[in-house]
């Protein structure tokens, strides 16, 4: 049996996941978490083959939670699901340590195919994130801008874009105003930009924010 934890804010995701769940003869919904911190904490108390992990956590983001997961529990599988397109977030989180990426908006029998190839040990891509993945291998050198920046600079980023104030960000990422502006200035020098309303163009233009 597939024990598997479920870890996703909303309660209606959850609950969807674990009627799917409960119509295979070979997976069950061991537990679930709703936020980061929550999901670090049972996957130290508690046996899991498999991590279902919502990428846009509340506090700590499914990234970092990702990145932690693969320090403390090296051996667990985590299965990426996420509302946003794979073009947006499904690079940095295979290279920080994902074993499969998936849109909310799959197919249940995809979700469980996934499920089952990353807990024999194995990677899962769907047939176009290969493709992408196979592009982007290609054409590294031809990179957009936002590749060069850190999963953090990334995220500022996008809360920039989204109308966020500096001091507002840095309450929801329990961080400084000072630290928050140093990652500002550092964003605008990787992306060769001087504005906010530049950045903001060039997130919506290349839809890193829903």
């Amino acid at each position: 049996m597939i024990r598997i934890l479920i870890a996703d804010d909303h309660t209606i995701v959850r609950e969807g996941l674990k009627q799917i769940l409960a119509e295979t003869t070979d997976m069950i919904a061991a537990s679930e978490a709703v936020n980061g911190l929550d999901v670090i904490d049972k996957a130290s108390k508690q046996n899991f083959d498999v991590v279902l992990l919502d990428i846009s956590m509340p506090g700590r983001n499914g990234l970092d939670v990702l990145k932690q997961l693969r320090m403390e529990h090296p051996h667990l599988p985590v299965l990426i699901l996420s509302m946003y397109s794979e073009e947006q977030y499904a690079m940095r989180a295979l290279r920080a340590g994902a074993a499969g990426y998936l849109t909310k908006d799959s197919a249940s029998e995809e979700l469980i195919l996934a499920i089952r190839k990353i807990s024999s040990g194995k990677k899962y891509l769907g047939p176009s994130l290969a493709e992408k993945l196979a592009v982007y291998l290609e054409h590294g050198e031809d990179k957009p801008l936002h590749e060069a920046l850190s999963d953090r600079e990334h995220q500022v980023m996008c809360m920039i874009a989204s109308g966020k104030a500096v001091k507002e960000i840095g309450e929801e990422l329990n961080l400084s105003v000072k630290t928050i502006s140093t990652y500002r200035a550092r964003i605008l020098d990787k992306m060769r930009m001087k504005t906010n309303a530049a950045l903001t163009h060039y997130v919506i233009q290349n839809q890193l924010i829903e």
